[in-house]
């Protein structure tokens, strides 16, 4: 199928910021600039702003072109969705309530977080509440636009891909992240070697992937990252280069990220202060991705004008190349096919993926270093939990995923994880499942 002038619908478009940043790499295209752009969101004033915002950029990065895209705002999602080509779901269901409840009730009970939107307490019950809002849209998709591409931003990126293609039978479902892009990025900068000049290869969970080949001409990078850590302390006070000491690859993660996903660092008053561990930091972000938003907001409502800057994001590099047959290679979030073959079959891994008018084309990474798939077979482990719980209405997996979770079975005793679970469910249960909004006590 030829695709001239793609329809790609923003589900969850009132995210403005990111909303804005995939337009303008969108539109940095010239066979994207006449695109059909439909908006939805909930959030009446929301879906305002991001309409306003897509015109903003697009009289700026289209006008002289003489093409200009068709943008379009939709209050109600199957509009936006009709024969659309491309699908990309960016939303967070509960905001910042939920989002601080995931970190308040955990440190209640003395579970420390830095992210909580990938695994531990915080990401089982991000999950829990976006699988309602992901069942539907998929049965949505399959009745008005079902050759379309679905790509995921909304996190837990694992658990959700897995959830999706479970849950709605679509194949066309790939979960995108930036973190393998810069990661290589910061490596290269570090090692004062273009970036451009690097070549790399990653697999793994996403989060949670791995840096196992880092290239500059044909040599191995890996010898001097080990030398600039030698001589640098300040390096060894990061937990992603710390794991690395320890396992020989780099983890494709943040810090802050990478600490949530083991039980080596979090409950230690002693390794937060060597590694400098800002618990309870995407707080802080929330409240300045609102700032950001309403900054837009009264730029738009008073004619000022908004940065329009590129993001180097996946997904409009993905629509460009399935439109032109333009083939490039991005990292995808996809269920585990053959894919890595030491990690579940049943769960969802991040590797290269070969994009051109066919599609998105997962290859295969083969074995992961065991010591690399053991993190990476509990961190799908605990999210098959997760998923079992929704798919099979069964609550008591919610507390066995909790328990299987590493940083928090590291912080609680069993009792104890339970009634986190529970006073967690009492606190999101209008946003679950019904199934799921029963407490067991222990």
């Amino acid at each position: 199928m030829t695709i001239t002038t793609p329809k790609i619908a923003f589900i969850g478009a009132g995210s403005v910021v990111f909303t804005q940043g995939l337009l303008a790499d969108l539109f940095a295209f010239p066979e994207l600039k006449g695109a059909h752009i439909a908006l939805h969101d909930i959030d009446a004033e929301r879906l305002a702003t991001a309409h306003g915002a897509a015109r903003h950029i697009a009289d700026r990065l289209t006008g002289a072109s003489g093409t200009t895209p068709r943008i379009t705002a939709h209050a109600e999602r199957r509009a936006a969705l009709e024969g659309a080509d491309f699908v990309i779901n960016i939303v967070q269901v509960g905001m910042r309530e939920s989002t601080r409840t995931d970190f308040d009730i955990p440190a209640r009970y003395g579970v420390r977080q830095t992210i909580a939107d990938t695994l531990g307490v915080g990401g089982i019950f991000r999950a829990l509440r976006t699988f309602p809002l992901l069942k539907s849209l998929g049965e949505d998709i399959a009745e008005v636009c079902p050759d379309a591409w679905l790509l995921n931003y909304t996190n837990p990126m694992a658990m959700n891909v897995q959830y999706l293609t479970r849950a709605t039978g679509l194949t066309r479902v790939v979960g995108l992240c930036h973190s393998v892009y810069w990661t290589i990025r910061d490596l290269s900068d570090l090692l004062g070697v273009p970036h451009e000049e690097v070549t790399y290869r990653a697999a793994g969970v996403n989060h949670q992937a791995w840096v196992l080949r880092l290239e500059h001409q044909g040599s191995d990078l890996y010898p001097r990252l080990d030398a600039l850590v030698a001589e640098n302390p300040e390096l060894r006070r990061r937990v992603r280069v710390d794991m690395y000491r320890r396992l020989g690859y780099y983890p494709t993660e943040t810090s802050e990220h990478s600490s949530e996903y083991v039980p080596w660092y979090l409950h230690h008053d002693s390794e937060i202060e060597r590694l400098r561990l800002p618990v309870g930091a995407y707080l802080g972000i929330v409240d300045e991705n609102i700032a950001e938003y309403e900054r837009t907001r009264d730029a738009l409502a008073c004619g000022a004008p908004l940065a329009v800057e590129g993001t180097m994001e996946y997904a409009p590099q993905i629509i460009h190349s399935i439109t032109t047959g333009t083939p490039r290679t991005v990292y995808g979030n996809v269920p585990n096919h053959g894919l890595i073959d030491n990690l579940p079959s049943t769960g969802t891994v991040e590797v290269p993926c070969l994009v051109d008018a066919l599609g998105v084309q997962p290859t295969r990474a083969g074995s992961l270093p065991a010591q690399c798939a053991a993190l990476n077979r509990g961190y799908l482990s605990m999210n098959e939990l997760v998923v079992r719980a929704a798919l099979e209405d069964d609550p008591r997996s919610i507390r066995q995923a909790a328990m299987a979770d590493p940083a928090t079975a590291a912080a609680l005793p069993v009792e104890r994880i339970w009634d986190l679970c529970d006073d967690m469910v009492r606190a999101h249960a209008d946003l679950l499942q019904p199934s799921l909004r029963t407490t067991l006590g222990h």
